[in-house]
């Protein structure tokens, strides 16, 4: 081998041995994911719903849901689809904040964020998460994670999903259809 090939491979391996070190400094720039609700979803029985004054719990009685102080409502069972299929699966994302003097700015406080609670059948906290909108990014929202002081990113946008309306989550039933008497008396 030639002076210059053994050149050649040497500033080629020292090249690799930068770009992987350059590899691994940058890991710690990438955003790392993680499931928002780590619990089961089977085991999810009861929620509540508060933002500022207004609150709304919701139970699931046997396979059927129920919303809590208004018997004149038949659920969406669409609304319950979302929440479970898009609320529930969220992903955190990136620490925006370790400053709990901070949770007002992104809305994460428990007077102006909105705060899911989950419990499970005999009534234990499966998490509490306070949601903030985010003004700079709409297709995201800020979280807080039970006691945890770190607001986070969301993976998307779910706090339109999270209403205290029960109108949002169930509708009035619709009138029996009256069928016309189609027999004549005629002869």
């Amino acid at each position: 081998m030639t002076n210059r090939t053994k050149l050649a491979i040497g500033a080629l391996a020292i090249l690799l041995i930068f770009f992987f070190i350059n590899q691994q400094g940058q890991k710690k720039y990438t955003t790392k994911k993680s499931d928002l609700f780590t619990g089961n979803t089977e085991d999810v029985y009861r929620f509540t719903i508060t933002k500022g004054d207004e609150f709304l719990e919701l139970i699931r009685m046997d396979t059927t849901w129920k919303i809590v102080d208004n018997d004149s409502l038949i659920v969406k069972q669409r609304s319950f689809d979302n929440f479970f299929d898009r609320v529930l699966t969220t992903r955190r994302e990136s620490v925006v904040s370790q400053n709990p003097e901070k949770w007002s700015k992104f809305s994460v406080d428990d007077s102006t964020g909105t705060i899911l609670s989950i419990y499970d059948y005999a009534g234990e906290s499966m998490g509490r998460f306070v949601f903030g909108s985010s003004r700079s990014d709409y297709s995201r929202n800020y979280v807080r994670i039970n006691d945890d002081p770190n607001v986070y990113q969301t993976s998307s946008n779910i706090i339109y999903q999270l209403q205290t309306r029960p109108t949002y989550w169930g509708e009035k039933p619709k009138p029996p259809v009256v069928e016309a008497d189609t027999t004549s008396t005629e002869e």
